[in-house]
């Protein structure tokens, strides 16, 4: 294998930079009105596209093997076109209204540097290119890209591009990372850079000037300067492996990845953005505020959290241990992603953009007579039967609207769901579809579950050592669907974790110092068994159920799914059965059930309205509550619920989404 000639790369990527033009654009080059914007500090990143040095190598016959280079050892270009930009950096045409502290410590470096270069000949106090830099260099991923599993990243792939998908379980905090450090020697006044490449470095001991390396006495103690080091912004991220690549009897592999630059909080909860926008149609750049920008999805809530699906991009770079932990791994390294791109899998119902004509054909669907019962047939065609509670579980995916009072009293909008049935009933089933409906949500079980799983547990940093909070299926489900199977199996003091996260939907924490409350914004759908396994006719309701009033009374709906024999229903029932095994597909039904992308499409489009229950139907819904009420005293032990003022709450949820999936904004009356 030759080795590569990295001045000749360098030409290669200062040609790119200079002479690629996209087809939208072929008066002007791509990169250098790019590198314009830097140089006016309008921007800080460089974004290499993948996709442009592809089309870019198809018509330059000496750039075939660029590429792939390129992807096979991006960290060493990364480099080579940071100086390539440097090189070829245009002079800026917008003047700084005033200079900021870098400006000035910069003034004062460049002022030094040409004094030590002609009147000592000392090389030791030259400026590293890293320092005078205003952007970073980042390579975004090409079109045809392969997307992995962080399962298949092997050893093999060190040092290369790769693009992954997975999900987020720890997002750590921006912490300053020194970039350059710089050291004054306190006797001659001597300032020394050194690039930090790692987490970790070993500061110069010895002032190298001339001045301090020819007298008599010792040298001169250095001393770190804080402020005229270089410090950059930097994040750590732990990403695991989704379920579905995930073999049988393997347990799922996660990945660290290292977010650093503007890339940071790309990763993390919502914040308000400062947005900055040039012109793009004259070449006087001190023109602002004129560009159109397209963004789809709210700004707000463009960043993501633990429990969002994000594809990254990154470079896989191994990682030795340090100290004491060297010792002991020798010659094993640890794995870890520089990140390079990250985009975020959509996850909420907001961000689902209904085309022109999605919609019109949704609005076809919803004059249809039955459109609800069609919607409710669609879910889990393959199951039989069930119409009752499909319908259920799609008022729980349309959920109701949340009010904030003016008192700062918020009443939850979503809609919690037990099914408690016999066995083989279908309801882990039903569970696992309506996970793959939801943009968002997490299955689990109650036997595997503890409280501190469900809600958050503490761990240690890697990296600072502090205790920090790591979200559980719960908060993992914010803003979404948690389902718990097999909820009857949960131990008692695991169950009443639960609780709170049910009507106030937080998560309240006081663990090793750490008291906070976490949201936990999230539709609970259970499923269970009766007390003795099977539902027994002999005994009451309440003993068959066997869970506390407090729990029974925040779920919105209480189905008991009872497998009764009929003949007519089971020789139906194996027919079905018999289709799906030898068809792979439901049999020939009445109606023609909604593709998944129009019912996702069609639900995301009703949870924008925000229904209210109107002045006449107030006496109406009154009444049927204080019957409901009677009903219960009367029947005594025999009563099949517990009815209570939340039992309200959930009429008038249950009925805003029935008017959401109507797309109306008044609850109505049928």
């Amino acid at each position: 294998m030759a080795i590569p000639d990295y001045k000749a790369e360098k030409e290669k990527c200062i040609l790119f930079l200079k002479s690629y033009r996209s087809e939208e654009e072929p008066r002007n080059s791509k990169y250098m009105f790019m590198l314009q914007h830097i140089s006016n500090r309008r921007r800080q990143t460089l974004d290499i596209s993948l996709t442009d040095l592809e089309e870019f190598c198809v018509k330059e016959e000496k750039f075939r093997d660029f590429v792939s280079d390129v992807q096979s050892n991006a960290r060493r270009y990364i480099s080579l076109f940071a100086e390539a930009a440097d090189d070829v950096m245009p002079e800026s045409t917008f003047a700084a209204s005033e200079e900021d502290s870098f400006d000035v410590l910069m003034r004062q470096r460049e002022q030094a540097e040409a004094l030590n270069t002609h009147q000592q000949g000392d090389t030791a106090q030259l400026l590293p290119d890293i320092l005078r830099r205003r952007f970073r260099v980042y390579f975004k991923p090409g079109v045809k890209c392969e997307m992995r599993s962080i399962r298949t990243i092997r050893a093999a792939d060190v040092g290369h591009l790769v693009t992954f998908k997975g999900i987020c379980t720890r997002v750590g905090d921006v912490k300053p990372l020194i970039e350059v450090a710089c050291f004054a020697c306190d006797g001659c006044g001597f300032e020394i850079y050194q690039e930090v490449l790692g987490e970790t470095f070993n500061p110069i001991g010895k002032c190298p000037s001339g001045f301090c390396t020819n007298r008599v006495v010792p040298n001169g103690q250095l001393f770190l300067e804080t402020r005229a080091s270089k410090f950059i912004k930097y994040q750590e991220v732990r990403v695991q492996e989704l379920s579905e690549d995930v073999p049988i009897g393997h347990i799922p592999r996660s990945l660290t990845v290292q977010v650093k630059g503007d890339l940071t909080r790309s990763l993390g909860q919502g914040r308000p953005l400062m947005l900055y926008v040039y012109c793009r149609s004259c070449d006087d750049c001190s023109c602002k505020y004129s560009v159109d920008v397209k963004y789809g999805g709210n700004l707000l809530d463009r960043f993501t959290g633990p429990g969002d699906i994000v594809n990254i991009t990154g470079i896989f770079l191994p990682k030795p241990f340090t100290g004491f932990k060297a010792m002991q791994a020798g010659l094993v390294a640890n794995t870890y992603i520089e990140a390079m791109a990250v985009t975020q899998c959509k996850t909420r119902y907001s961000d689902f953009s209904v085309s022109p004509d999605v919609l019109s054909k949704l609005q076809q669907l919803r004059h249809e007579p039955d459109i609800y019962g069609s919607l409710a047939q669609s879910i889990a065609p393959e199951i039989f039967g069930h119409t009752d509670i499909k319908k259920a579980l799609l008022l729980l995916l349309c959920g109701g609207v949340k009010r904030s009072l003016t008192d700062g009293i918020k009443i939850r909008g979503d809609i919690h769901i037990c099914l408690m049935g016999d066995p083989g009933v279908a309801k882990s089933q039903l569970l696992k579809h309506i996970v793959t409906v939801a943009p968002r949500g997490v299955y689990t079980t109650g036997r595997g579950s503890s409280g501190v799983g469900l809600t958050a547990s503490v761990q240690r940093d890697t990296v600072t050592g502090e205790m920090i909070l790591e979200g559980g299926a719960l908060v993992l489900a914010d803003n979404g669907i948690c389902c718990i199977d097999e909820f009857d199996k949960m131990d008692e003091s695991d169950r009443t974790a639960i609780h709170e996260v049910m009507e106030q939907q937080t998560v309240s924490i006081a663990k090793a110092g750490i008291t906070t409350t976490l949201n936990a914004r999230t539709a609970v759908l259970a499923a269970a068994n009766p007390a003795y396994g099977r539902y027994n006719v002999y005994a009451t309701p309440q003993e068959n159920i066997n869970l506390p009033a407090a729990l029974l009374s925040r779920f919105d709906l209480m189905w008991l799914i009872l497998d009764t024999a009929s003949s007519e229903a089971d020789i139906a029932l194996a027919h079905h059965v018999l289709h799906v095994h030898r068809e792979g597909k439901p049999p020939g039904l009445a109606y023609s059930p909604i593709i998944l992308e129009e019912l996702r499409a069609y639900i995301a489009h009703a949870r924008t309205f925000d229904p209210n229950v109107p002045i006449e139907l107030s006496n109406y819904i009154a009444s049927a509550y204080a019957e409901m009420r009677q009903v219960e005293i009367d029947a005594g032990e025999k009563a099949m619920g517990y009815t209570t003022a939340r039992t309200l709450l959930s009429i008038l949820r249950l009925s805003e989404a029935l008017a959401r999936l109507r797309w109306a904004d008044q609850v109505g009356f049928e």
